[in-house]
């Protein structure tokens, strides 16, 4: 594989779908196939699955993995499919080469979730994860404790291909960039959507994640392709437009991220669902602000939804 021809295919939205429950938290999976076939149809490259959007963490590995089977059948070539794997070393390797034999283009490995970790730790498990799945991989890069000498020492690897990059220290990551070899397979997306991309797009980023997408991918094609093309009046117009949604996702410490996206699309009339535990319902008043956000974009809210 030209894994350099690959990461360029990464310089556009990372679309992260969620995962559709019904009201007894059993996956809807009717729903996951029409939001995955909302950003087929809305031209996204790139999605997914298993993504923390997905609430990747609230899925049995079972369940990751028919989400990882049913998206790649979804999305049926349409689109680069980049399945989310995480938890132990051998749990992601697991779910690495599942998403191989499911036909996924690549594998993203979602930061270490136990309590104890270092820096010297977080390189062994990152490359053990990627020597051991034949797929590109990226690092999905969030704890701001953890050296980002971890990814200068991953970048020599052929197959590590790009960097979900989800910490909002612009001149940490503007360093970063600069001392990694542009001669890598790197390729530099913001991980923290929308409202980070335009100044990570200074330092260095080629692409941004995205949750709005599956709501409003129109505002998010309109910074990407405002970025790609430096006008940066029409960019900031955009991220001032999509602001009050990503500053409401932020709230509670990013605890609203999801809950936000899905209660914004049940509103609209699309297939979301409620969000497993530990994520609650929106309170009222918060519930309110996307209401009132909705009628301001021109999206009308569906009655008795």
């Amino acid at each position: 594989m030209d894994y350099q021809a690959f990461s360029k295919k990464l310089q556009t939205i990372s679309a992260i779908p969620i995962t559709t429950f019904h009201e007894d938290l059993s996956i809807n999976w009717s729903g996951v196939k029409e939001n995955i076939d909302y950003l087929i149809d809305n031209d996204l490259e790139v999605v997914v699955p298993c993504g923390n959007t997905s609430e990747f963490y609230a899925l049995s590995i079972e369940e990751a993995k028919e989400e990882i089977q049913r998206v790649v059948k979804y999305v049926d070539g349409r689109a680069l499919v980049v399945a989310g794997v995480g938890y132990a070393v051998p749990t992601a390797v697991e779910l690495g080469n599942f998403a191989k034999e499911a036909g996924a283009d690549a594998i993203m490995i979602h930061m270490p979730v136990h309590p104890y970790i270092t820096s010297r730790g977080t390189v062994q498990y990152f490359q053990s994860i990627i020597e051991q799945v034949d797929l590109p991989s990226l690092v999905y890069f969030k704890d701001p404790n953890i050296s980002d000498d971890v990814i200068k020492e991953l970048a020599p690897i052929e197959k590590f291909v790009g960097v979900k990059y989800a910490i909002n220290d612009l001149p940490r990551f503007t360093k970063l960039v600069r001392e990694v070899p542009k001669s890598h397979n790197i390729a530099w997306i913001c991980g923290t959507a929308e409202k980070w991309a335009p100044y990570f797009w200074q330092a260095g980023a080629v692409g941004f994640t995205s949750g709005l997408v599956n709501i409003l991918p129109s505002k998010a094609f309109e910074l990407l392709e405002a970025l790609k093309s430096k006008n940066y009046e029409v960019a900031w117009d955009v991220w001032e437009y999509v602001l009050p949604f990503e500053d409401l996702r932020a709230k509670y410490h990013n605890g609203n991220n999801v809950v936000v996206i899905k209660e914004a699309m049940e509103a609209v009339g699309l297939t979301a669902g409620t969000t497993r535990e530990p994520v609650a319902p929106l309170n009222k008043q918060d519930r309110q602000e996307v209401l009132t956000l909705l009628e301001t974009w021109g999206l009308t809210p569906v009655q008795n939804r």
